[in-house]
């Protein structure tokens, strides 16, 4: 009882403390509007990265060859399945190196988010998360930060409520390994964390996860930013 009645409570909190901003600033490249929302005081992107230069205008280059992605050393993008309508919807996939670089990947006063501020979003849609832990941090904040439906998460879309106005979508991820090369759309969100680490929601269940291992820097991930 007194879990439901924190869950509960949560969701009152964030409907009213989540506010939405339209437009954040930009680097100015082929995102002209990155819109936004405001949770317990964090400032969140509510659309994955979707940039091709980096902060100071050098170019990131896209990569759609499987055996050149997986022997990469430096930063690139891709779209998933390399196909551009893919887009709009669920931005680009970004190796880790392109996350690491010193230009900046985020745009101007953003920023990708550390294991401690996924980490205080996840606390702040489920009081009841261990987020003293690596492996499955919450039980029930996947449904807060899911975008509602199945236009962008195969069905069930479990518990999506995006009570939290995230809008988190299934944007699956491109391996390290040419032979396997992309996989899990609208199956699994995934989005880099600043030490290699990896931040995922799923299309069946609520759980959110923080793996409990680092991904290969030639591993394809969404980003989503958080404000400086």
């Amino acid at each position: 009882m007194k879990k439901l009645l924190s869950i509960a409570f949560a969701a009152i909190l964030l409907q009213s403390c989540s506010t939405q901003n339209p437009n954040p600033n930009s680097n100015g490249n082929n995102t002209t509007s990155l819109p936004s929302v405001t949770i317990c005081n964090q400032v969140w992107m509510t659309k994955n990265l979707d940039v091709s230069t980096y902060r100071n205008g050098d170019v990131i280059p896209q990569v759609t060859d499987s055996a050149q992605w997986a022997n990469l050393t430096t930063g690139a993008w891709c779209y998933y399945n390399n196909d551009p309508a893919n887009g709009p919807i669920y931005g680009k996939l970004y190796n880790y190196y392109s996350v690491v670089d010193p230009r900046g990947l985020a745009p101007t006063g953003w920023h990708i988010p550390s294991h401690s501020e996924w980490k205080r979003l996840v606390k702040c849609v489920d009081p009841t998360s261990d987020t003293t832990i690596i492996g499955i941090i919450s039980n029930n904040a996947g449904g807060p930060l899911k975008e509602v439906g199945t236009s962008n998460w195969k069905t069930p879309n479990t518990g999506a409520t995006n009570t939290s106005n995230f809008s988190a979508l299934g944007g699956g991820r491109r391996h390290s390994t040419p032979s396997v090369d992309f996989g899990y759309k609208t199956y699994q969100g995934n989005w880099w964390i600043t030490d290699q680490y990896v931040f995922r929601l799923d299309n069946n269940n609520t759980d959110v996860y923080i793996y409990e291992y680092t991904f290969e820097p030639t591993t394809g991930v969404s980003v989503r930013c958080i404000k400086d």
